[in-house]
């Protein structure tokens, strides 16, 4: 393993395996109450029309595990996988509808967790207790849930149609079925400054979230959040900025929590900016020099409080 300074999802899953584990993203096609009018319309300024998601909704579910699977071998010379039902809100459905999405992943052996990726406000302790209930198949059972910020006004801002207190109570319930809980964030919102993104980074810690993926603002085509940065309403960070906001962030993250992912990325015919995103390994490399440069590590600013 390496010395990143961090908690990575990579040595955390090598460590409980003993081989690579990939991931491999998956499309219900379920789609979002923040689109369909359930809660609102058109969905957060940054999200286009795929919600987020790489995986092609035409393919049947089994087609897209041997697709992600071929692939992942390929790529990152992988043993094991974990299904990620990451496209959209995939809680968003009727539990037997839910639960018969979910049971086709186990007829793939090589598949060890699942992770099911959804919007706080959109679970209750039925649709928990179902996938608590794979956990007698499966090693790693994960409920990520799109938090973004912790601060109102910002929630507000982006339509998210939710509140950090919505993220507060699925936590909770999650928690209460023993289920490993990831949450998403994202550094450069509009009118978030350093210190806002920190009180994120102390939110999500004190939340006892498990897992953490961090990315950054970015613009895709044919979003609201493309029409502001056109009309020149918002501001992106410059790469440097990026790197040491995010090691700001893990400075001040609780050292339990895995580090999911340190950047955000989108393909180049949907980036609109900024375009240094699209260099994913640059991007770490950097984040990992800052931490080096800054002799610093996640949780750092912790300790402090830790030594009272």
């Amino acid at each position: 393993m390496q010395d990143l300074r961090y908690f990575s999802f990579n040595d955390y899953l090598r460590k409980k395996f003993g081989c690579r584990v990939a991931r491999i993203p998956l499309n219900l096609g379920l789609g979002c109450p923040n689109r369909d009018g359930l809660i609102s319309f058109g969905g957060c300024i940054f999200c286009d029309y795929t919600g987020s998601g790489v995986a092609d909704s035409s393919l049947s579910l089994e087609e897209q595990l041997r697709l992600g699977i071929e692939r992942a071998k390929r790529r990152y010379k992988a043993k094991l996988f974990l299904a990620y039902f990451q496209a959209f809100s995939n809680t968003y459905a009727p539990v037997n509808k839910l639960k018969e999405f979910y049971d086709r992943i186990l007829a793939f052996p090589e598949i060890v967790g699942i992770i099911i990726g959804t919007r706080p406000d959109l679970v209750n302790r039925e649709i928990l207790d179902l996938i608590a209930s794979y956990k007698r198949h499966l090693a790693e059972v994960w409920v990520e849930y799109g938090l973004q910020s912790a601060h109102y006004k910002t929630l507000r801002l982006i339509n998210r149609g939710h509140g950090p207190s919505d993220f507060l109570y699925a936590v909770k319930i999650t928690k209460e079925k023993d289920l490993k809980v990831g949450c998403h964030v994202i550094i450069g919102l509009p009118g978030e400054d350093r210190e806002d993104m920190i009180e994120t980074a102390r939110f999500v810690s004190a939340c006892g979230v498990n897992g953490v993926k961090i990315h950054l603002l970015h613009v895709l085509k044919d979003t609201p959040l493309e029409k502001l940065y056109k009309e020149g309403k918002i501001r992106l960070l410059e790469l440097e900025e990026y790197v040491d906001l995010v090691v700001d962030f893990l400075e001040h993250l609780s050292p339990d929590i895995v580090i999911q992912r340190l950047t955000g990325e989108a393909p180049k015919e949907r980036l609109v900016a900024p375009l240094w995103c699209l260099n994913k390994t640059e991007v770490i490399n950097r984040i990992r020099e800052r931490l080096k440069e800054r002799n610093t590590f996640q949780g750092r600013a912790l300790f402090f409080y830790k030594s009272f």
